[in-house]
């Protein structure tokens, strides 16, 4: 592939070639370069003088795409904060674009902000090649190589007062992420912006490797000792095999190799060594780096971490294990000893199931069932409301299964676009379809081989893509669009659903035959306001969020929390005490006062709302007029959320007008969202904020009871 930024031979008149762009000793000249890019262009039915077409995604859409792609911008917003910190004052923005070239997010000076909003340098836009011709982020996309496109090299005239430098962002599979980009004045050009974008850059993909593999051996090496622990230091994940499972971009260039090539070695056969070796090496108290020899001769020194953070399996809470970068104390090379007999790099055993146990007799018994399936190739479909731990508790089955070291990969069907859930889930070839990426992609499905496929809100599925899942879970062999050959897949299976699965088969919205294909076993999770154990996981949470000084509960709070119906579940619990840590930092206890206004303002809401709704669920009327406020609540909270919007304003009668009782949960669900949408004066926002979901799940929750 011709490098993406060589200097020009020959630069457009009218502006100065940035010497930054004399990069590598170029295999083909700049202006042939940009040649061959403005000729792609054209051949997409481009002009470089009509105005492009500007609009944004629609809200919602937007929203889907963010959702989407919201672990990427986790991991690359704190970076493009630390970014935007080297070239403030610079008439420069720093954008976050995924693999379709929609810009995610962005922050910059706020005179340029300005400037780029009109040529739509703003989220919602698509800056692929196919819409603005040559530009960094577009061709970044094409070419996977970081790209600088600079004044008169952009396509569209109307882009030439830019100069943009990008860089693609891959996980450690070689799977492209997204793009980062700095977007400038053409006259502001530095010739350090490239460099600062693919140093960003790299700090993403490594944040990335670490959260994928924390808890697995990992090799950080470089030719000189002191770059370990830089930017520059290459990092290799080993499996318990000593097979290569990933590796970041600086491994790659050290090693002279590709990420498919590295992935078919092993520590022996890429370093001569045994992971056995290796672990022995650094368990011992203050070891030294090793020194070892790639296949080709080359020397490095070598570092390892093991036991890395572990992403616990509840509500994302860190679990005992600790990043222990080597050297380590002695006891903690003790506790690695300790665990060797089984596998010399197997960590003290942690149960994600035993871990999910925190004392509630629903919950046990649920999770006693699903211990006896693990392993024994029994699908696994978990029902529940919105926000009950249902990821959680697949995750936790993941953990101790024996699939565990290889990949967990979710799939929340209800936020995927119908148009392109099809090529999320079984990937495509390269132009299969219009937009396609250069090389195709591979699907979720095989991304999962050898691991577990979580398919979250499978009830949402569209009902022509059931049957190619159903071929996929029968056959065990998986067909991109657009080709003609079938990849074997062998992949752990469990389905959730907050859906009445059984009635959408009577009417006709999913498919029977994959209804018996995916429930082995059916759990259902019980709600919050129907656990016992609320006080522990309300304690668990704040450990994970302090976990130096964590705060008591006031016993007036957890008297509120016991009283309250959660609609949101085990979510909404997360977030209000997230934000109630906040607020009451530094002291020994979570008081009423630390809670948000929006939080205590639901709960007086829905204290009369609960006393006029109760008798609609109860089997016969209550003798007293005043009934017991706990009692009430659960009763008015057994339809738990999940939503509905503006439409439902019209017809959704007052709070004060009980109807008669619902026939089903669905309906009993739908009658609580309306009195959150009639409460809220019909605000989807407020009413989401309110229930503790989306806005999104409102919209589709509404949608959803116009069909039926």
């Amino acid at each position: 592939m011709v490098d993406a930024f060589h200097a020009p031979a020959s630069p457009p008149h009218g502006w100065t070639a940035p010497s930054a762009l004399a990069v590598a000793p170029p295999r083909a000249g700049r202006s042939e370069l940009i040649q061959q890019w403005h000729e792609r262009c054209a051949a997409l039915g481009l002009s470089r003088v009509e105005r492009p077409d500007f609009d944004p995604l629609q809200h919602s859409d937007l929203a889907v795409a963010r959702e989407r792609n919201q672990r990427l911008f986790t991991h690359a917003a704190p970076v493009m904060e630390m970014l935007l910190e080297q070239i403030v004052d610079t008439d420069s923005m720093i954008v976050l674009a995924d693999t379709t070239g929609t810009i995610l997010h962005s922050v910059g000076d706020d005179r340029f902000l300005q400037r780029a909003n009109k040529v739509a340098l703003t989220p919602g836009v698509s800056w692929a090649e196919h819409s603005k011709g040559t530009n960094a982020i577009g061709t970044t996309l094409v070419e996977e190589t970081p790209t600088v496109v600079h004044g008169g090299e952009h396509f569209i005239h109307a882009n030439n007062f830019l100069t943009c430098s990008a860089a693609p962002i891959f996980d450690p599979r070689g799977e492209m992420l997204g793009v980062l980009d700095v977007t400038g004045d053409q006259r502001s050009y530095h010739q350090h912006t490239m460099g600062l974008v693919r140093m960003s850059a790299r700090m993403i993909e490594n944040q990335w490797l670490s959260d994928d593999y924390g808890n697995r051996l990992r090799l950080h090496f470089h030719g000189r000792a002191e770059f370990i622990g830089t930017l520059l230091e290459g990092i290799i994940v080993v499996g318990v095999d000593g097979k290569i499972l990933g590796a970041n971009r600086s491994a790659l260039d050290q090693l002279d190799m590709s990420i498919a090539a590295l992935r078919m070695q092993s520590l022996p056969s890429l370093f001569g060594i045994t992971a056995s070796a290796v672990f022995d090496h650094f368990r011992t108290p203050l070891p030294t780096p090793m020194m070892l020899h790639a296949a080709n001769g080359q020397q490095f020194h070598v570092s390892a971490r093991f036991n890395g953070p572990q992403r616990a399996v509840v509500l994302d809470m860190p679990v005992t294990s600790v990043e222990a970068r080597m050297p380590t104390p002695a006891r903690d090379a003790a506790a690695a000893a300790a665990a060797r007999p089984p596998c010399p790099l197997a960590q003290a055993p942690f149960s994600g199931l035993r871990y999910l146990d925190t004392g509630d007799a629903q919950i046990a018994a649920t999770l006693q069932k699903v211990r006896r399936v693990i392993n024994r190739d029994i699908p696994l479909l978990i029902l529940g409301e919105t926000g009950t731990g249902k990821e959680l508790l697949a995750r936790a089955v993941h953990q101790d299964s024996n699939r565990a070291r290889q990949p967990f990969v979710a799939v929340n069907c209800a936020s995927i676009p119908e148009s392109l859930i099809e090529a999320e889930l079984f990937g495509y070839e390269d132009g299969a379809f219009t937009g396609a990426r250069r090389k195709g992609a591979v699907g979720r499905i095989v991304q999962a081989n050898g691991g577990t496929l979580f398919l979250d809100e499978i009830g949402d599925m569209p009902l022509p893509l059931q049957a190619r899942l159903l071929r996929v879970l029968q056959e065990r062999n998986v067909t991109p669009l657009g080709s003609l050959k079938s990849i074997p897949v062998d992949i752990a299976v469990i389905g959730a659903t907050h859906r009445n699965l059984r009635e959408m088969i009577d009417a006709g919205t999913f498919r029977e035959d994959l209804y018996y294909r995916l429930n082995g076993l059916v759990v259902r999770l019980p709600a919050l306001r129907e656990r016992s154990d609320l006080d522990v996981v309300a304690r668990r949470i704040l450990l994970a969020e302090c976990p130096q000084d964590t705060p008591a509960i006031d016993a007036s709070v957890l008297a509120l929390f016991k009283a309250y119906a959660w609609p949101g579940n085990l979510r909404q619990l997360a977030n209000v005490l997230r934000t109630a840590a906040v607020m009451g930092a530094g002291e020994s206890h979570i008081c009423e006062h630390h809670l948000s206004d929006d939080f205590l303002e639901d709960v007086r809401r829905v204290r009369p709302q609960a006393a006029a709704i109760a008798p609609a669920f109860a089997p016969a009327p209550a003798p007293s007029p005043a009934p017991d406020f706990a009692a009430t609540q659960s009763a008015y909270a057994a339809a738990a959320p999940e939503p509905l919007p503006p439409a439902a304003q019209d017809a959704a009668p007052s709070p004060a007008a009980a109807p008669s009782a619902p026939r089903t949960l669905g309906e009993a669900e739908i009658e609580m969202i309306r009195s959150a949408l009639a409460a809220a004066d019909g605000n989807i926002s407020v009413a989401s904020k309110r229930l503790g979901i989306s806005r999104n799940t409102i919209y589709r929750k509404l949608r959803w009871n116009k069909a039926g």
